[in-house]
This record gives C-alpha cells, structure tokens and sequence, in this order.
C-alpha cells in the first residue's frame, strides 16, 4: 500500500470517528502544554495548541472535518467538566457569604469580559475575511 493510499485511509478513519477527533484535540493541547514547558512561556498551553489549529486551518493543512465532530463533543458535554469544581464550592462554606459574592463577581466581570472580547475578535477576524476574499475576487 501507497503512502497515498495509507493517507487517505486514515484522513477517512479521522473524519468519522469522533474518538479518534477527540484524540487529535486532546493531542494539540498536549503538543501546546509541551511547547509551554519548554519554552517557559507564560501562555496556557491549551492556548498554544488552540492557536497551531487556527494557524493549521486557515492554511488549510488540516480540514474542519478533522475536527469538527470531537470539538462538538467537547462543547456538548462541557458541563461534566464543571461538576468536580461545583462539589469542592460545596465543601467549602465559607464561600457561601461575603467572600464567595466577591469571587461570583470577579467570575462574572471575567466571563463578560471574554465574551466582549471574542465577539469583538470573531468580528474583526469576518471583517477581515470577507474583504480577503472580497479582494480576490475583483484581483481575478
């Protein structure tokens, strides 16, 4: 069998199997957790893989059909990733007074402030996109 061949066969087993996805998220963080370390970053390396997909993508070495399945897997059951910390909160009741309104605000200034944020990157990233794309249509 071909390196082409063999190629194909696993882009194909790739693209429909969501663990195998999950598996090629998980690795991107653990490759970004590793450059971190290395490099004595400061920067998550959940953030360093994020943004070696990003750059994977938008040069089109990888396909959003890669990852797509698995990504939605992570999104869909998110929640189970915030039940341990809802337990240890319970645990602690001390959270339950003045201090844990102050830790709910820093919480939610911090969400809405990276909600404000994405929106406003999400936005200027489609601009950009669309008058990319816009140019290269008036170029041909």
């Amino acid at each position: 069998m071909s390196k082409h061949a063999i190629a194909i066969r696993i882009r194909h087993m790739v693209h429909h199997s969501r663990l195998l996805q999950i598996g090629v998220v998980a690795g991107f963080w653990l490759v970004g957790e590793g450059i971190a370390e290395a490099a004595h970053l400061p920067i998550p390396g959940g953030i360093i893989g994020m943004l070696m997909v990003l750059a994977l993508l938008a040069n089109h070495r990888i396909s959003l059909f890669s990852m797509r399945r698995g990504a939605e897997w992570f999104l869909g059951d998110m929640l189970l990733f915030f039940v341990p910390a809802v337990l240890a909160v319970l645990g602690h009741h001390e959270l339950f007074g003045l201090l844990g309104l102050k830790i709910l605000a820093v919480i939610c200034l911090g969400t809405l402030t990276v909600m404000i944020v994405t929106a406003f990157t999400v936005d200027l990233c489609y601009r950009w996109s669309f008058s990319h794309v816009r140019g290269r249509t008036h170029m041909d």
